[in-house]
């Protein structure tokens, strides 16, 4: 990486606009032609520095429900398992962990009774007991700013 990549790092990091063309308005701003900008961007993205481009919106603003979970399974069932997780639109992401409750996901629904709804279907496909489930809702919201000193 050079001083241009850690750059773009930083303005896709915290400067990224809200606009109609916004990796036009990143180009401008780093005075480079957009499509050299996008060649960076896929550069980064293919060798692994940038794992996902997105936004993060809080979905109990606009009404929804979510919850974190997780599921305790055996290893040899975990590619099922994940097939059945990912059957689910409104499972947003999940993962994989060295631990006893080994498969996370977080789930955004209507409400919570879609949320509960999930996960039974979850537990009744994989034939898992209770002590198995962890359905773990957000109490309190503590609001992490998870930016990434990129220049130093």
């Amino acid at each position: 990486m050079d001083k241009l990549d850690y750059r773009i790092l930083e303005v896709l990091q915290n400067e990224f606009p809200l606009c109609e063309r916004p990796y036009e308005a990143v180009s401008k701003k780093l005075k480079i032609p957009c499509d050299r900008l996008m060649v960076r961007i896929e550069s980064l993205i293919s060798n692994g520095i940038i794992r996902r481009l997105g936004s993060s919106l809080n979905s109990h603003k606009f009404g929804y429900c979510s919850t974190l979970a997780a599921i305790s399974i055996d290893d040899s069932v975990v590619e099922r398992a994940s097939e059945i997780i990912e059957g689910f639109a409104e499972i947003t992401h999940s993962y994989l962990r060295n631990d006893r409750f080994n498969i996370w996901f977080t789930i955004i629904a209507s409400n919570n009774e879609r949320i509960e709804h999930i996960i039974e279907e979850i537990q009744s496909a994989l034939s898992l007991e209770s002590s198995q489930v962890l359905n773990l809702p957000m109490k309190r919201l503590f609001k992490l700013n998870a930016c990434f000193d990129i220049l130093s």
